[in-house]
C-alpha cells in the first residue's frame, strides 16, 4: 500500500507555537515499521491543480509571500517558503493517494485534511485544501461522483463552502457542535455532536450517517478525513472516543468503501493529543487499518 509524505518539509513555528508539526514525521517512523507499506514523498500541486478548488489570486498571495498580516493570523503559521512548499505538497499527497486509490483500492496521505481552507483565504492551519483539490483533480480526468467523509472533531467548513452547489461531491462532516469553527457552514450531511460524545453514541450516528449517504448518494470515490482529535486524550476535542472505538470508527468507513464497490483515499486531519504520541498512536491505528483493507482486497482479488 502507498503512502504519501511530506513530513521533511518543516516550517519554522515560533516556540510554543500549539500546532503539533513534530507528529507527522513521528508517524512517518511508526509507518516505516509496517511491513508492505510503501513510503513515496509527496508530489507537488501544481497552480493549475489547486486553481479548481482556490481563487488564482489567492494561490499567488501565498505563492508570493504577499498575504496580509491578518490572512495570516487566521491561517496560524508565519509566511516561509517552507509553509508554501509543505502546503502543496500535502495537496498533492492526497491528490496523489486518489490517483493510486483508483488502481490499488486505498491509499493514504500521512497528512492533509486541510479542511478549513476556503477558495479564497486559509484558515485554522489550513492553507490549501486538499480534498476538495484531490476530488476535482479526478473529476478534471473523468466524470466522477466523490463523497468526502470528514470526521475530524472540527467541522470541514472550508470544504462545504467551496463545494456549496456541486452535486458532483458529497460532503460529510460529524464534528463537536460547539468546537471550533463557531460559525458552520453547510456541508450535504453535518452532524454536530454533544461535548462528551463518547464511542456507542458516536458509532451509532457514524453508521446512520452512512446509510443517509449511501440513500442520497453513489459515490465512484471516498476521500476520508480520519481525524485524531475526536481521542478522549486530545486537548482541542471535547470527545470522548477511546482507541477502541476510533478503530471501530475507521473500520466502518472501511467497510462502506467495500458495500459502495469503490476506491478509498486517506487523510490524517487533526490531532492535538496532550501528549504527542497518543495523536501518533491514533493515526498510526488508522494507517494499519487501511493497510489490512488493501491486504484483504488485494486476497479477494486473486
Amino acid at each position: 500500500m502507498k503512502a504519501y509524505y511530506s513530513d521533511h518539509f518543516v516550517l519554522p513555528l515560533p516556540t510554543g507555537h500549539r500546532f503539533p508539526m513534530e507528529k507527522y514525521s513521528l508517524l512517518r517512523a511508526h509507518v516505516a515499521k509496517i511491513k508492505g507499506v510503501e513510503l513515496i514523498e509527496a508530489p507537488l500541486a501544481s497552480d493549475i491543480d489547486l486553481a479548481r478548488a482556490h481563487s488564482p489570486s489567492y494561490i499567488e498571495r501565498v505563492s508570493d509571500g504577499t498575504l496580509t498580516d491578518s490572512e495570516l493570523r487566521e491561517i496560524g503559521f508565519p509566511w516561509t517558503t517552507l509553509m508554501v512548499e509543505r502546503s502543496k505538497r500535502s495537496a498533492g499527497a492526497t491528490m496523489q493517494a486518489c490517483i493510486t486509490a483508483l488502481k490499488d483500492g486505498v491509499a493514504v496521505n500521512l497528512a492533509g485534511g486541510t479542511h478549513h481552507a476556503y477558495r479564497d483565504k486559509g484558515s485554522g492551519f489550513c492553507v490549501f485544501n486538499d480534498a476538495v483539490v484531490a476530488a476535482r483533480r479526478l473529476q478534471s480526468q473523468q466524470k466522477m461522483q466523490i463523497a468526502i467523509i470528514d470526521l475530524d472533531v472540527h467541522q470541514g467548513n472550508g470544504t462545504a463552502a467551496i463545494c456549496q452547489g456541486d452535486s458532483s461531491i458529497f460532503t460529510l462532516s460529524i464534528h463537536g457542535e460547539k468546537n471550533f469553527p463557531f460559525r458552520k457552514e453547510t456541508s450535504n450531511l453535518d452532524i454536530g455532536l454533544a461535548d462528551g460524545c463518547e464511542d456507542v453514541h458516536y458509532l451509532t450516528v457514524l453508521s446512520d450517517a452512512l446509510r443517509t449517504l449511501e440513500a442520497r448518494f453513489s459515490p465512484e470515490m471516498i476521500i476520508y478525513l480520519a481525524g485524531a482529535d475526536p481521542h478522549e486524550g486530545d486537548r482541542l476535542g471535547r470527545l470522548r472516543l477511546t482507541m477502541d472505538g476510533l478503530a471501530q470508527r475507521d473500520q466502518l468507513v472501511f467497510n462502506f468503501a467495500k458495500e459502495m464497490g469503490c476506491p478509498i483515499a486517506v487523510a490524517m486531519a487533526g490531532g492535538y493529543g496532550r501528549e504527542i504520541e497518543t495523536t501518533v498512536e491514533v493515526h498510526a491505528q488508522t494507517i494499519q487499518l487501511a493497510f489490512n483493507y488493501y491486504k484483504n482486497r488485494k486476497e479477494t482479488l486473486t
